[in-house]
């Protein structure tokens, strides 16, 4: 941590609290530090909505509703707590994945509502981490990588079935159609390497084993393919991220562990906008940082907060076809939507 930083800390809140603080969170300087970039405050990335509109929106329990809920049973209202993934096919359409709730959400028209497939299942979804449309957008795929399954829930809520049921899977996190050949990718964590599938969930591939060489994954994560069938793949341990063409060849990889812009501590999420500028969130950092297709640093937007626009342990991304971009800010307890201006 830089000494500067430091000692602001020490003197708005104690020792204590600034180790605590630094441990958790992490820290991140842009100003004349690491690589050459814009400005955090960019004006290439605006911010539109979030949901829920107020992180506190969440009604007070009265003495009156605690004794509702005693004689009738707790209220089945839904709320996010830790969403980690989300997908959209327009910012009033939304779908999330809520690791603190175990369970799938979609918000329409500001209302969070749980699938009627989903509705009733406790305990089913231990540790979701990846969320992708499939085909038509009819349907939907997510993981879990406690109980080592892939899910297909349609996007109308009623069926819940399961993808590639025969393997035996090692900790499947990211996850991504590849529109290109109509193929699912999908990042075996505790196995370091890439899952290709159909869509009727045979295997046709798989590439990556443990190492730091290019094609090579220490626990990769995320997974997004672009237009053209190139995928972006974070390589979280080795502090990176790795792109392969649509067969899963390597074209190249950028990223270093370090604590200054443009380097990475705890990525957590890649995509891409329609110009073909990279976005990595990183939850250390609280930040979402933006380079160029040869991993140029271009600039950052957030920092660690609750307002508008900051971030507490970001995960995933999604970028739509309008270049609305959406964060799972894990630890606010919501979803925030930016969208990119000026071509970015």
């Amino acid at each position: 941590m830089p000494k500067q930083a430091g000692t602001r800390l020490v003197n708005e809140a104690g020792v204590a609290i600034a180790l605590v603080l630094c441990c958790l969170f992490g820290w991140v300087s842009a100003e004349g530090q690491g690589k050459p970039g814009r400005n955090s405050s960019s004006p290439y990335v605006s911010w539109v909505s979030q949901y829920p509109a107020r992180v506190d929106s969440a009604p007070k329990r009265t003495f009156f509703r605690q004794l509702s809920e005693l004689v009738m049973g707790k209220s089945h209202r839904a709320r996010l707590k830790r969403p980690i993934s989300v997908v959209a096919a327009k910012p009033g359409d939304i779908w999330v994945l809520d690791q603190g709730n175990e369970n799938i959400f979609n918000v329409a028209n500001e209302k969070l509502q749980i699938p009627q497939a989903t509705r009733h299942l406790q305990n089913q979804f231990p540790s979701l981490v990846g969320l992708c449309y499939n085909g038509d957008r009819k349907h939907l795929l997510y993981t879990d990588s406690r109980t080592n399954k892939i899910y297909s829930l349609a996007t109308e809520g009623r069926k819940l079935g399961r993808f590639a049921d025969t393997l035996k899977l090692n900790q499947p996190t990211g996850i991504a159609r590849n529109s290109a050949t109509g193929e699912i990718w999908v990042a075996e964590t505790g196995a370091h390497c890439i899952d290709i599938f159909s869509e009727d969930g045979q295997l046709i591939r798989k590439f990556g084993s443990r190492g730091g060489a290019p094609g090579e994954f220490n626990f990769p994560t995320a997974i997004w393919i672009d237009e053209k069938g190139d995928a972006y793949i974070v390589d979280a341990m080795n502090f990176r991220i790795q792109i392969f063409d649509k067969s899963g060849r390597f074209i190249t990889t950028f990223g270093e562990l370090g604590d200054a812009a443009g380097y990475m501590a705890r990525p957590k999420g890649v995509a891409t906008d329609t110009y073909g500028n990279i976005y990595v969130s990183d939850c250390q950092f609280n930040v979402v940082q933006v380079f160029d297709r040869e991993g140029r640093f271009l600039y950052r937007f957030g920092k660690q907060g609750e307002r508008q626009g900051e971030f507490w342990m970001p995960g995933n991304i999604f970028i739509d076809d309008n270049n609305y971009i959406y964060v799972a800010d894990t630890y606010n307890s919501r979803v925030q939507v930016f969208q990119l201006k000026n071509g970015g």
